[in-house]
């Protein structure tokens, strides 16, 4: 039997925001903007990050525009108005969310954009290749660089990267930092 791969990443990506789901709504402000230690990203900055650069990898790739503007940056009441990618761990160790209800709301605009346009997509725009070899300095030493094939970075492969794995790597930030704020893990 054939695998259906779209269908496969749809299922996946559903899991995952169903997690992402389940974790914002145990959890409050108290909880996300919580300083464990200096030197420890607090929640707040897991949450942001991997929202917003899920929202911008989705129009990257191909997908509608970004749910996120300074309007946005402003009703969450961000105490950092960036997703950190190009920040140092020490200057993101300052993210707050003073807004959690509207990053939630955010959250969820971010997850319906996501699995309402990738269920548009085709197999052949699966496999399209949306960066070629040789990729640019700042993609190079990626994980996503190392999944690419020799043509190059699919949209498949990005997808997977980009938002799949990414995701769940934060997840299982967010995860082991419920622990230490007094909350119990998501999964087994």
């Amino acid at each position: 039997m054939p695998i259906d791969v779209l269908d496969s990443l749809c299922r996946r990506m559903q899991a995952m925001h169903s997690l992402w789901e389940d974790a914002v709504a145990s959890m409050g402000a108290e909880h996300v903007n919580h300083v464990e230690r200096d030197g420890v990203l607090p929640i707040a900055f897991s949450l942001f990050h991997a929202t917003e650069i899920e929202d911008g990898s989705i129009t990257m790739l191909g997908g509608p525009a970004p749910v996120v503007d300074a309007d946005w940056h402003a009703r969450m009441q961000l105490a950092i108005a960036d997703n950190g990618k190009a920040r140092t761990v020490d200057e993101m160790c300052g993210q707050r969310i003073g807004n959690y209800d509207a990053f939630r709301d955010y959250q969820r605009e971010v997850f319906a954009k996501t699995e309402s346009w990738i269920a548009t997509l085709s197999t052949e725009a699966l496999s399209e290749v949306i960066l070629a070899r040789p990729f640019p300095e700042q993609i190079a030493s990626t994980y996503s660089a190392r999944v690419a094939g020799e043509a190059g970075m699919t949209r498949l492969d990005a997808l997977e990267c980009w938002v799949y794995q990414h995701g769940l790597r934060h997840m299982g930030e967010v995860e082991h930092a419920r622990a230490l704020v007094g909350l119990g893990g998501m999964t087994s």
